[in-house]
Parts: C-alpha cells; structure tokens; sequence
C-alpha cells in the first residue's frame, strides 16, 4: 500500500492541490490559476491574490479528491507550503491545510516552496535519478542553485542578489508593453528575433561564485527601449540568450565542480526552451527538466513530492499548525 500525501500550495498566485504517492506518482494536480486577474496590473497585488485564494481553495481541494477517486480516509498526511512566498497568500494555504490534518487526524508537513520545485523532477520520474544532482531552480521571485544528495539533503550553491530571472522576464515584457507573465510572451517573440541584434550584459556569469543578478541586465534593456528605436523581437531575442547564458553556464560550472551526475533545471523560467537548448547543447551530463509544463509552474505536486524527502521527526502532529512567512 502505497502512501498518500496530499498537498496545499497558495505561495503567489496559483491555488493548488495535488495528491502523490511515495514513488512520486501524480494522482491528481488540480490548478486555478490567477493569470487573468493580475492581468490588468501586470503584476501580482498580494492582497487581490490572497482573496482569490479564498475563494478557490475549498473548489480545488474537493476536485484533487474527485480526480484522485479518493477520500480523506485513503490520505496519510497533509503536506502545505509555508513559504517562502506572499504572507497572505501562505496564510490561507496554511490556514486551510491545518484545519484538514486537525479535522481528519492526519500528521501535517510544512514544505519549503523552493524544495517543492527542486523536487518537481522526481514526479512521474520512469528513471531512477543518480546522485549528486546540481539542480537550477528559476522563477519568478526565486534563483536558486543546489547540490542534492541520496538523503534528499539539499545544500544551497548560489542565489540571487536582486531580481530573479522569472521577474526579469516579466519586466521586461511590461517595458515593451507586451503583457503579463512575460516568459512566454518573450520566448515567443524571440523566436522570429535576432539574439545577436543587441549586445546586452551578462552580469556576474564570469563572478567565480554562483550567485546571480539580473538587475543590470534589465536596466540595460530598458536604456535600450526607453531611448531608442528597437525592434522588438530583437530585443526579446538578445536579452533571452544572455539572460540563458549566464544560467546555462553557473548551471554547469557547478556541475564541473562537485562532481554531479545529473543536472537538472525547475521552476517557472524551465519551460524556456532556448535554455534547455542551450544546456543540452553544452552537457553530456543527464538532463532533466519537469516532465509536464504543469510541474515547472507553482503547483501542489510538488509540494507533495519534496514532502516525501521531508523527515517524519518534523512532521507536525494533528491540531498544530503551520505559521506562513518569509524564509
């Protein structure tokens, strides 16, 4: 009998709930996304997130449940994202997921929203993975580079000092007026563009470490927009290889350095398709990525997968709750 985890994530702007086994098979992964919301503001309010929270949490756990054809009674524990992330956004996530574990006695597992990502490449993984792995986690508020070991030890080779890649992305896009999220959006447009036309910077890729910083490489592109005549799919095009560049190339520095046996890229910016190319073009390492487009965005998938690297001595008994904030 295999055991069941189901999970809660609310970190931003995705309500999520998703029940997996403990070979990390996805049984359900129920999604209500805010896109269409936060549209209008180009940008994510955390007080208009938290209350479509609130309105979307009880719908997309009854479906998980309906999807999975399972009942709290088939349910080991309960697994929540306690941040980091948007106050109140956690807070109704965590609100939710603790009053389930005290409702129907289930054992509670608070999970870092970054672990959730890392380990989005275990879900519905036919291989076994080969350790170390060095894996590259990119999103929207979050840059992350981690060493994983057999224990699911996670330790943190470099982050970022500034923006994130995923909030350049967006930046970007708002400063061309082409819409929110802005990953798409440019990976779209760059397609038809030359990413030649435009020699943007590469912060900090030549740093020695393997920490990031995308805010020069933003400000250059908005000297660029803001001043002269651009072409658009050139200026999307130029900024995506450089921004992938700088990724692609720590990604594998530390691969090089402690060994790894794979590497792997998650999180939002790895559904980008010229990074996977450029990291596929530079390795003969294995490479993986999340096996459905659903796994590199915010879900609860993930939540309940890293919630299985998560020991049982700190698992929180029925009735304890989980308090959401900043990491």
């Amino acid at each position: 009998m295999f055991m069941k985890i189901l999970a809660i994530e609310s970190s931003c702007d995705e309500t999520a709930c998703a029940i997996v086994d403990d070979e990390f098979k996805v049984l359900s992964n129920v999604i209500a996304s805010q896109i269409d919301i936060h549209q209008a503001t180009k940008g994510v309010v955390p007080e208009v997130a938290a209350r479509a929270h609130v309105g979307q949490v009880q719908a997309v756990f009854d479906k998980a449940l309906n999807d999975a054809d399972l009942t709290m009674e088939d349910i080991d524990a309960v697994a929540v994202t306690k941040g980091p992330g948007l106050l109140t956004s956690l807070a109704v996530g965590t609100s939710f997921a603790s009053s389930l574990a005290w409702i129907y006695n289930k054992p509670l597992i608070p999970v870092n929203h970054i672990h959730g990502h890392i380990f989005s490449n275990w879900l519905d993984c036919s291989e076994e993975i080969s350790y170390p792995v060095v894996v590259l986690t990119v999103s929207g508020g979050h840059n992350e580079l981690v060493l994983v070991d057999e224990a699911g030890s996670v330790k943190i080779l470099g982050e970022t000092l500034d923006d994130a890649a995923g909030e350049a992305f967006d930046k970007v896009a708002k400063m061309m007026d082409l819409g929110y999220p802005g990953g798409p959006v440019i990976s779209k447009l760059a397609l038809d563009g030359n990413p030649e036309a435009y020699d943007f910077p590469r912060p900090m890729r030549d740093s020695g470490d393997y920490n990031f910083s995308f805010s020069g490489l933003k400000t250059s592109v908005w000297l660029k927009v803001s001043r002269e005549e651009y072409k658009a799919e050139d200026v999307a095009a130029s900024f995506q290889e450089a921004a992938c560049d700088i990724l692609a190339f720590k990604l594998l520095k530390a691969a090089e350095e402690f060994g790894a046996a794979e590497v792997h890229l998650a999180g939002g910016v790895s559904a980008n398709g010229r990074l996977r190319e450029m990291i596929t073009e530079r390795t003969k390492l294995k490479f993986r990525y999340p096996s459905q487009i659903t796994y590199c965005t915010d879900n609860a998938a993930m939540i309940a997968g890293a919630a299985m690297m998560v020991p049982a001595s700190e698992w929180l008994k029925a009735g304890e709750s989980v308090s959401a904030g900043l990491e």
